[in-house]
């Protein structure tokens, strides 16, 4: 798991959900002729959160981009297609269905969450390229009915994290020295 997964895992894990990460959808063969990709291996997924209280499945799409660019609106509304293949869950429709339907079952069999979860399409982001990017991106996904976890929604969690008691995680340790006091 990368950092910037656990990161995001520790901070929906402070807000009571259950987390796993890189996480393998088993599709079946008729559900790979579905989606067209009839020799895909397992389906992974960065992290899938599970909030018992709203029986609600989140899938989240993790993408730091701290030292890029960062992430732009033309990677999500479909005016620039080189990002389709870095954003399929996202770009797919038929895929999406699929993939979130089979990940319900599973879970539900597993015991892991209740059969009629709903399933929620979430990307966590440490960077947005632009302004207008953050102001679109935000409109975009809130058409779609999916989240949009950027830089300040982070901080806001992380300060959150750092204002609790104390827990023996990096991401909360890291949090309270950094937000707590003022270095002299």
């Amino acid at each position: 798991m990368d950092a910037f997964e656990q990161l995001v895992s520790e901070i929906l894990w402070m807000e009571g959900y259950w987390v796993r990460t890189s996480v393998k959808v088993e599709l079946t063969k008729e559900e790979k002729r579905q989606i067209c990709r009839p020799s895909s291996p397992r389906w992974e997924l960065d992290i899938v959160a599970y909030g018992g209280r709203d029986n609600l499945l989140r899938v989240i799409e993790c993408k730091s981009y701290l030292d890029s660019r960062g992430v732009a609106l033309r990677a999500f509304n479909g005016s620039d297609d080189r990002f389709a293949e870095r954003f399929k869950l996202f770009a797919d429709d038929r895929l999406r269905s699929v993939v979130f339907e089979r990940l319900r079952l599973q879970f539900a069999e597993s015991g892991a969450c209740r059969p009629n979860a709903e399933v929620k399409l979430c990307v966590a982001c440490g960077r947005i390229a632009t302004e207008t990017d953050r102001t679109g991106l935000h409109k975009h996904f809130a058409e779609k009915g999916w989240d949009l976890w950027d830089e300040p929604w982070l901080r806001e969690r992380l300060k959150r994290m750092s204002d609790q008691g104390y827990e023996n995680q990096v991401s909360a340790v890291v949090a309270k020295l950094l937000l707590r006091g003022k270095v002299k």
